[in-house]
Order: structure tokens, then sequence, then C-alpha cells
């Protein structure tokens, strides 16, 4: 049987409609298949050095071990630690954005790597992760942006991980959009607004909770708390950015 291989041409118009020619962020001309320029790859800040223990924003300068930053310093948190490979800043920031807001599903599988590298943590190695869990839209927020960007990047970051995408938990109530609210604000507009769905067990469990940003932490915190109450041994937030 005579067996055609498809020109590098036609490879490259497949994969132009799969992944615009320009760059996502600064528009540069690209190759086909590539997302990024080079310029903007090279521009991502990569989340390193010392950091809050339990929310990991960076601080400059030699930190003692178990430092907390003001931010966590007075709260009851109830996950155990949160982690990001990025700062949102700049091009990261752009990329989330253009994903999120402007419906580029194209992104997901760049941000969905980027996801995956937190799990790269030694913290979150040495735990042992066993499940992965996407925060929940309410369905009338995930029916306007038509799809739940945290369970889209769970996905793609499950992939190699070779650990289970678990929808755990669901938004019992539409609460008004966190940008606008201090972080007194945000804890409190989120108090009671997540639940177990039914038939889930998260006993003894050692989950890492997934999203595209942490800022405050306070959503990771709501969701974080119904993880813990129904019995999860260890809730870790990782995140493809950090705010």
């Amino acid at each position: 049987m005579l067996s055609v291989r498809p020109s590098r041409a036609l490879l490259e118009t497949i994969a132009g409609l799969a992944y615009p020619r320009h760059c996502a962020v600064c528009e540069a001309p690209l190759r086909a298949g590539r997302v990024l320029c080079a310029d903007c790859r090279r521009s991502r800040t990569r989340l390193e050095g010392a950091r809050c223990a339990t929310c990991s924003q960076p601080f400059g300068g030699a930190l003692e071990p178990g430092f907390r930053c003001m931010n966590c310093g007075d709260l009851q948190l109830s996950f155990d630690f949160a982690t990001s490979a990025y700062r949102s800043r700049g091009a990261v920031r752009e990329l989330i954005h253009h994903f999120k807001y402007n419906k580029h599903l194209h992104l997901r599988h760049l941000l969905g790597r980027m996801l995956r590298e937190g799990f790269g943590d030694a913290r979150v190695r040495s735990l042992g992760v066993d499940g992965i869990v996407p925060v929940p839209l309410h369905p009338t927020r995930e029916r306007e942006r038509e799809f739940n960007q945290s369970a889209v990047l769970a996905s793609v970051a499950a992939e190699g991980l070779r650990l289970p995408v678990e929808d755990c938990l669901r938004r019992t109530r539409y609460t008004s959009t966190q940008t606008h609210f201090h972080r007194e604000e945000r804890f409190e507009n989120l108090a009671g607004a997540f639940a177990l769905r039914r038939g889930v067990d998260p006993s003894g469990r050692h989950l890492a909770l997934v999203d595209d940003v942490l800022t405050t932490g306070s959503t990771a915190d709501a969701c974080a708390r119904v993880l813990k109450d129904a019995g999860a041994a260890a809730v870790v937030v990782i995140t493809v950015a950090r705010g």
C-alpha cells in the first residue's frame, strides 16, 4: 500500500489553523506552531528566590525558614501552601487575560504546561499529590465564559503527571467578581460559596487545588476549607502564576 507523507507546507497550514502565526502577546510574526516569540518567552518572570512559606509571595534577601508574609501572618488559611512557577507580570499576565477573557483557547496548551511546572516544587514532590482539583465556576459564570479556565488548565497539566483530575467541588452561589474588593472583603465575599459534590470523599487524600492566578488566596482558602472539612489530609494550591 502506497504511503503518502504530508508535505511540510501542508503540516504548517494545518498548524496555522490551530495556532495563529503571530505572537500571542506582542503580535510579532511567528513560525507555524509557535505561540510566543523568543523575546516574550524570555520575558516571562519566574517565581524564584526567597518567598513566603504559605502563599509564595517573593521577597528580596534571606528569610527565616517558615517565614509568613503580612498577607498570611494574621490568617488561618485552610490550604497547606501555595506555589507557582511564574509571576503574573507582563507576558504571563497577557497570556492569562487572552485565554480567560478573550477565549483564546489555543493558549491552554502553553498555560497548562506552565501550570504543570508548579508541580515540580520540592514540597509538592515530597507531599505526594494523588489528585488534581480545579476551582469551580458558578454555572451562570461558566455559561457566560463558555468554559471553566481552571478545569481546562487542569486537564492539560494532568497530561504527563499521571494524576486524575477530580471534579470534587461545586460553587453554591454566584458572587461578585473579586477584582474590586480589598483583602478582607474578598474572604467575606466567598464565605460559604463552595461545597463538596455529592458522592465525593476526599478523606485522607493529598490534593492539588489548581487555578490560573493566586492573589490574596481567598478563593483557594474557601475551596481548601471544604476539602479539609471533608477529611482531606493535605491541600496544596498550584497556579499558573502568583499575582
